[in-house]
C-alpha cells in the first residue's frame, strides 16, 4: 500500500534544448556522505550529462544527535555542552548565543570584564573557523599547502582555549551569567602578539592563494548567488555580504559590547575578480573578515579593566514562563536561538535557527549548468558544518 506521504521519485529534469539532441540519459552519482569535498557526512545526489551537474539534491541526517530534543531534558547549564556541538569549530559563539538567550530570560547582568572576554573568544573562534575554510578550501581545489599554514596559526587560538577552558575544541567555557575562567595579562599579551602575526599571514595567503591565477579561474564567476538568491531562501553571513550585501548583526543589531568597537562589514564586489556572489567572493568576504576580527581583539585588549568574570545567579536556574528569540552573527551566518519556557527548571522548547541548513538548501538552486568540478568549488564556498545542519 502506498503511504500518502510517499511523493515517489522526483522527475529527471531534462538539458536545455540545445543538448538535448545529444540524446544522453542522466547519470546518477553519489558524492558523500563519505567525501573529503562535502565537508562532513552530506551526501549530495547529482544527476549529470558528462560533466555538467542537472540537479543536486543534498540528503541530511547522518550525524544528527537529536540535540534540541535531549535539551527538553536537561536543566539550563547542562544544554551549554550539547550547543557546543553545533558548529563544533566555532563553539564558543554557538555557546554565547544561547546563554544570550536565557540571560534575556532571566534578565541577569553580565560583568563587563565577562562581556569583553566574551568579544575576545568569539572573535578568535571566529578567525580560527576562517583559517579551518581557508585551508580545506584550499584542498578542495587542489592545493595542500596553505592548509598546513592554516593550521598552524589556528593551534595558538586553540592552545589558548584550552588553557582557559580546558578544552580544545568544545569549550563550555561561556556560561550564564558570564564565563567559566578569567584571562591573564600574560594570556592577553600572547593574543596580541598573535595580532600582529596573523595581519602579516593573511597578506602571506592573500598572495599564496586569494590572487593566484589557477585560484582565480575555478572561483570567479562560479555558483554565482545573487542578493535576491539570498533573501528568497534566507542566506546570512559571509553568503549575503559575499552578494554584496552589508548586513553584520554585530553592526546592524549590535549585542553585548559589539555598539563600542570600530570594524567594518567586508562585502564582496566586483572590482578585483569575478562578480559579487560567486565562490571567490564568499571566500575573499572570510579573509577580509579575519582582518577586522583582529582589529576587534586588539580594542578588547585596550578595553579591558579588571573586575569579576560571573554575575549573580542562583545554583538553581528557573526561567519565567514565556519565550525569547536570540540571534548572533557567528561565523557561517546568523545562528538563531528559540527558547520557550514553562516556568520548570528545563527548557519546555529549544529550537535552533541554523544558517548552514539554509545554506545547504540553497544547493539545488545553484548546482543547475555546472561542472562537477565547479559544484566542489561551490559546496567549498559556502562553508557548512554538518553538526549544525543536522543539530
Amino acid at each position: 500500500m502506498q503511504s500518502k506521504w510517499d511523493i515517489g521519485e522526483p522527475e529527471k529534469p531534462t538539458i536545455n534544448s540545445e543538448t538535448e539532441q545529444l540524446k544522453s540519459d542522466l547519470l546518477t552519482l553519489n558524492m558523500g556522505p563519505q567525501h573529503p569535498a562535502t565537508h562532513g557526512v552530506l551526501r549530495l545526489e547529482i544527476w549529470t550529462d558528462s560533466e555538467i551537474v542537472a540537479h543536486a539534491i543534498p540528503h541530511l541526517g547522518y550525524l544528527h544527535r537529536c540535540m534540541e530534543k535531549h535539551a527538553e531534558n536537561l536543566d539550563y547549564r547542562g544544554v551549554i555542552p550539547f550547543v557546543d556541538r553545533l558548529d563544533y569549530l566555532a563553539a564558543m559563539n554557538m555557546e554565547w548565543t544561547y546563554v544570550a538567550a536565557v540571560e534575556k530570560m532571566l534578565g541577569t547582568e553580565v560583568p563587563r570584564r565577562a562581556e569583553l572576554i566574551r568579544i575576545l573568544v568569539a572573535e578568535l573562534n571566529r578567525i580560527a573557523s576562517h583559517m579551518m575554510a581557508f585551508g580545506t578550501y584550499a584542498i578542495d581545489l587542489g592545493a595542500f599547502t596553505p592548509f598546513l599554514y592554516a593550521f598552524d596559526e589556528r593551534e595558538k587560538i586553540l592552545r589558548l582555549f584550552e588553557e582557559v577552558s580546558g578544552a580544545r575544541l568544545l569549550y563550555n567555557y561561556i556560561w550564564i551569567g558570564g564565563v567559566w575562567n578569567d584571562w591573564t595579562d600574560e594570556q592577553l599579551e600572547r593574543v596580541a602578539n598573535f595580532c600582529d602575526v596573523m595581519e602579516e599571514e593573511i597578506k602571506k595567503y592573500n598572495e599564496l592563494v586569494s590572487m593566484n591565477k589557477i585560484f582565480i579561474e575555478r572561483t570567479a564567476n562560479v555558483g554565482v548567488v545573487s542578493i535576491e538568491d539570498c533573501f528568497a531562501y534566507g542566506a546570512t553571513g559571509p553568503i549575503l555580504r559575499g552578494s554584496g550585501m552589508k548586513w553584520d548583526l554585530r553592526k546592524n543589531m549590535p549585542y553585548g559590547l559589539y555598539s563600542e568597537f570600530d570594524f567594518d562589514i567586508p562585502v564582496g564586489s566586483s572590482e578585483v575578480a569575478g562578480q559579487a556572489g560567486d565562490c571567490w567572493n564568499r571566500y575573499m568576504v572570510r579573509m577580509n573578515e579575519v582582518n577586522e576580527s583582529v582589529k576587534i581583539i586588539r580594542q578588547v585588549i585596550q578595553k579591558m579593566e579588571p573586575g569579576p568574570v560571573m554575575g549573580k545567579v542562583s545554583k538553581i536556574i528557573k526561567l519565567p514562563k514565556g519565550e525569547v528569540y536570540v540571534r548572533h552573527e557567528c561565523p557561517r551566518g546568523e545562528l538563531g536561538v528559540h527558547l520557550i519556557s514553562d516556568g520548570g527548571k528545563t527548557p519546555y522548547r529549544l529550537k535552533v535557527k541554523s544558517p548552514c541548513f539554509t545554506h545547504v538548501s540553497m544547493l539545488p538552486h545553484i548546482a543547475p549548468g555546472q561542472m562537477i568540478a565547479d559544484l566542489v568549488a561551490t559546496v567549498g564556498s559556502i562553508d557548512i558544518v554538518l553538526g549544525e545542519v543536522d543539530r
